[in-house]
């Protein structure tokens, strides 16, 4: 096409010369925390800085007002917008077109020209940080009101899209209708246009972190919401809308009123004091500067620098636009930046650390993970977000804690349990036609009481075949009694007395789901996971998981010397007739108790349920081992504790002896 050029253009320039083309353009990366960055005067700052240059950033003297226009202000949510700036401009010329310069450098930024009014905010906004907006001032009615949004309150974005917002969105308004989504985006009705006459001009510090997220909820990213998401200077508004009406008055013409300043000072962010120490530098960095220079690195900043010479320490106070600045530890990281990281010397460690000794009485995490991948299982890191569904499924008698701003839909609360987020890594496992798992995750469950409880624990999940694939290995799937198995040689050893007692819980099938105990404390679960979840889940029959509490496992018992009885040992076996329902647990535990002292081991060899016995009973054979730590016990004093074994087990279980 053609490019019309100015009538003074100089004939016969060369177009680039005539244009400025030949410059040169930088693509910044910057981290999220460096917002005072995301301007030309913020770059020139710290560039100049780093570089131990002067600084010029050009003098913005305040428009003196030609008309007394002012058009009313009120903020109803001053903790998330604690100062608002308007100003009233009349008689502007629309139809002016933008200053070739400001087109150029808009269009090396990014950003489209549309026309003067719009050009000159967004021009602003690179220039110094701020995000402005103008208002057709004709289409306001009343006055201006920040508030927050109604629920399902409709607004028509200047994208030409309607949106319907949620309760509680800050929102600027008049006293009608919705005008913008506060940070974010004006909207259709009262934008610029081709007739507009007035223009009320905005300048705002919105609070970043009740901005966050708040454009992708509605599916948005602009210029605005990326610089206010992350802090906006909250001073620099009376800058920037001085440099704006200057511009205004400059190529579209028009009067200016006064600023109106609606600001609650309570509620704008406090610059904190931070102590930065000479032994801290040495210690962290390793460098030794000259004297004056953590004045001079700071002070080209923007702090405020109090040192005290003696005791090698600087009082720091960060500037209003440094967000980031909250501890030791940050300035220290501005010291190597602006030393530069290259000339920090590399030295070999030198000191005496820390030393520190494993307690007996406590099982390292560590440890534990060691056993688990010992015994085939491999470490799982999921998020601490899972599923509403999912969530819903293992534990639905608890309401999680939601996210404001969730990753995704299937991320949108806090875990209660590990489990959820290892059920969903074996289902993307096993779509990948891997059908024997064995995982395990150690983090933290969040709990939605006052104090939102963090606890830790250990969570684990099997399924498919009990032995990897060979030639030598059968094909069994695993049950119950292997997840039992791993759990008891994962706590061997553990302070206390492992126990397992039948229970009912959400998720896990019933006759398939036991509560651990150690000392009597329930201290973690273990299941089958039940057929109706594994199959909404696209997951085998067969799964077992174990969730246990960290906190709880992790005592262990300090180890005892014992000599070896140097005295034989006696087996005795016994068959008895049991009701199904009696647990296997509580028949040893009595057989123990009724014992003699000199029983060393009780264990059971052989249940048996068929031919000779009745349906509603069991057959369990029961090992009873004695040795005596001193002497050779005699057969009598055997088969009296057998005895007292048999009528203990008749008298509590109702038991019969099987001939």
């Amino acid at each position: 096409g053609l490019l019309a050029l100015a009538s003074d253009a100089p004939v016969g320039t060369p177009i680039d010369v005539y244009l400025d083309l030949n410059d040169t353009l930088i693509e910044v990366g910057l981290t999220p925390n460096r917002a005072d960055c995301l301007s030309v005067a913020g770059m020139a700052r710290d560039l100049a800085a780093v570089t131990s240059t002067a600084l010029r950033i050009p003098e913005i003297a305040p428009v003196v007002p030609t008309i007394q226009d002012q058009f009313p202000v009120e903020v109803a949510c001053p903790l998330k917008c604690p100062r608002y700036l308007g100003r009233v401009i009349r008689n502007v010329d629309v139809a002016k077109p933008t200053p070739l310069f400001m087109v150029e450098r808009l269009r090396r930024a990014g950003i489209r020209s549309i026309d003067a009014v719009v050009d000159i905010t967004n021009y602003v906004m690179l220039e110094l940080g701020q995000p402005l907006h103008t208002f057709d001032l004709s289409a306001l009615e009343g006055g201006i009101v920040v508030r927050e949004s109604a629920n399902n309150e409709r607004i028509v974005l200047l994208d030409g899209e309607e949106r319907i917002l949620s309760e509680g969105t800050l929102v600027i308004a008049d006293h009608q209708k919705a005008l913008a989504v506060a940070g974010i985006m004006g909207g259709e009705g009262s934008g610029i246009h081709a007739d507009t006459k007035d223009l009320f001009l905005e300048a705002a510090f919105f609070a970043p972190e009740l901005m966050a997220g708040k454009a992708r909820h509605y599916g948005l990213h602009t210029d605005a919401s990326h610089r206010y998401e992350r802090g906006v200077d909250p001073e620099l508004p009376f800058t920037a809308i001085e440099r704006a009406t200057a511009l205004f008055l400059e190529w579209v013409g028009g009067e200016a009123g006064p600023v109106i300043d609606v600001s609650s000072k309570d509620e704008l962010p406090r610059r904190q004091t931070v102590l930065l120490r000479g032994s801290t530098i040495a210690q962290t960095l390793g460098i030794d500067l000259p004297d004056g220079e953590i004045q001079r690195m700071f002070s080209a900043l923007g702090f405020a620098v109090v040192a005290n010479p003696e005791a090698e320490e600087w009082a720091c106070t960060a500037p209003s636009w440094r967000f980031d600045m909250g501890r030791e530890a940050d300035l220290i990281e501005e010291v190597a930046r602006l030393h530069g990281f290259d000339n920090i010397p590399v030295r070999p460690l030198g000191g005496n650390g820390p030393s520190s000794v494993d307690s007996e009485r406590q099982t390292p995490v560590s440890l534990l993970k060691h056993r688990l991948v010992a015994r085939g299982f491999n470490e799982a890191i999921t998020f601490s977000f899972v599923s509403p569904e999912l969530q819903r499924i293992m534990d639905p008698d608890v309401d999680p804690i939601a996210l404001r701003n969730p990753i995704s839909a299937d991320l949108a609360v806090m875990r209660t349990s590990l489990l959820p987020g290892l059920l969903a890594a074996a289902a993307h496992n096993v779509k990948r036609q891997r059908s024997r798992i064995r995982l395990f995750e150690t983090g933290l469950r969040f709990f939605p009481d006052a104090a939102y409880t963090q606890k830790s624990a250990l969570g684990l999940l099997m399924c498919g075949s009990r032995s990897p694939e060979s030639w030598a290995a059968n094909t069994d799937v695993v049950d119950f009694y292997d997840m039992k198995g791993e759990v008891q040689a994962l706590l061997a050893g553990a302070a206390g007395d492992l126990e397992f007692r039948s229970a009912v819980k959400p998720g896990l099938h019933d006759g398939q789901t036991a509560e651990l105990l150690l000392d009597g404390a329930v201290v973690g679960v273990i299941g089958r996971i039940h057929p109706a979840a594994a199959s909404q889940l696209d997951l085998p029959r067969h799964v077992y998981v174990a969730e246990l509490e960290l906190d709880a496992i992790t005592p262990r018992r300090v180890p005892q010397f014992q000599e070896i009885s140097r005295y034989p040992e006696t087996r005795r076996d016994l068959a008895v007739v049991v009701d199904r329902g009696v647990p296997a647990t509580e028949v040893l535990a009595v057989a123990r108790s009724a014992a003699c002292p000199s029983v060393s081991e009780a264990l059971i060899f052989d249940v048996y349920q068929g031919e000779g016995i009745a349906k509603t009973e069991k057959s369990l054979a029961i090992g009873l081992t004695f040795r005596d730590q001193s002497r050779t016990l005699t057969d009598e004093e055997i088969s009296e504790s057998l005895a007292q074994v048999v009528v203990s087990l008749q008298e509590k279980l109702g038991a019969k002896l099987r001939h």
